[in-house]
């Protein structure tokens, strides 16, 4: 019949402009930029450079998330619009119920963290204008990583995260920090083509000249 044909194209239609929007933005948004040095069994180890992130610690993530999508809108000292990228960083939330938050380990919540741009450095990043929203710099590091898709429920990141530890511990690979998931693409983009981590830091050599130096709050 004309009008379940006339029906099927909409769907269809829909479907594709569905695939289309997640296919643009996972080619036009900046990834954090990083070395992949090894990879084995699902797991690949990777080494980042010194980054500047905007973090806040909210009650829940979507409070979280509001708060830091405020800062890349104008909410800045500069009133200066930010270029969205990936990953978006959590912890204490989807990772597991013992994971400290990274600021305030006496703090229930969850802590979430945008990376900016390469072109922001720690002296030209607009400082935040709301007092729960910081920028901190990440000195580099060396991470373990596991890939998964589809969205990021809390029973399969918990999965992902302990094959991730499992597979490190085979290794003889020790963690220095807690998992944190990283999560790629916006609320919009369909699941089938979503990208989520587990990643967690391990120590290196290379880690170790930085005196254990860790994350520090911008001035």
């Amino acid at each position: 019949m004309r009008w379940r044909r006339r029906l099927l194209l909409g769907v269809g239609g829909l479907l594709a402009a569905w695939i289309g929007w997640g296919v643009y933005v996972n080619r036009t948004t900046e990834r954090v930029p990083s070395e992949p040095l090894e990879r084995f069994d699902g797991v690949e180890i990777r080494r980042y450079p010194q980054l500047v992130l905007v973090e806040t610690t909210a009650d829940d993530g979507r409070t979280a998330f509001q708060r830091l999508f405020r800062y890349l809108s104008g909410s800045n000292a500069r009133s200066e619009a930010i270029a969205m990228t990936a990953p978006v960083a959590t912890r204490g939330e989807s990772i597991s119920m013992t994971a400290p938050v990274r600021t305030g380990a006496d703090e229930g919540g969850v802590t979430m963290a945008f990376h900016l741009p390469s072109t922001y450095s720690p002296a030209t990043a607009p400082t935040p204008t709301d007092p729960a929203v910081q920028l901190v710099v990440e000195p580099p590091k060396t991470v373990a990583v596991r890939r998964f898709s589809w969205y990021a429920t809390d029973d399969r990141v918990a999965r992902q995260r302990d094959r991730l530890l499992e597979t490190l511990s085979r290794e003889a690979i020790e963690p220095s920090g807690s998992p944190v998931l990283l999560q790629y693409n916006d609320p919009w983009t369909p699941p089938f083509l979503r990208t989520n981590e587990v990643e967690v830091a391990i120590e290196t050599p290379e880690d170790r000249l930085w005196g254990g130096r860790r994350r520090t709050a911008v001035e």
